[in-house]
């Protein structure tokens, strides 16, 4: 069962970036003991894909997507990896395998 926190990053991802396919993953179990989760922050993966990404650079994605869960971001987030794809450049990693 996903956290509600992961619920909520993937709600705000698919609607501020009209994501049509976003994999929220909560890692925050395997980090209990760090210094960033005693505040309560979670560690999570996000995988993001959405047509707003065309043209843009990696760090401009990225800025996106840290943009769409900036509420979160002071409390509820501590550490973040992104993985940001167009629909086409998914489309094509899937295929790839």
């Amino acid at each position: 069962m996903a956290s509600s926190r992961a619920q909520t990053i993937e709600q705000l991802l698919r609607e501020t970036l009209d994501a049509v396919h976003v994999e929220v993953v909560d890692d925050s179990a395997r980090h209990a003991g760090h210094l960033g989760a005693a505040g309560g922050g979670g560690h999570f993966h996000v995988l993001v894909v959405s047509p707003q990404f065309a043209g843009l650079s990696r760090v401009e994605t990225h800025r996106l997507v840290y943009r769409a869960l900036v509420s979160l971001m002071a409390s509820d987030i501590h550490a973040l990896e992104i993985k940001a794809f167009t629909p086409q450049d998914w489309e094509a990693s899937q295929r790839r395998g």
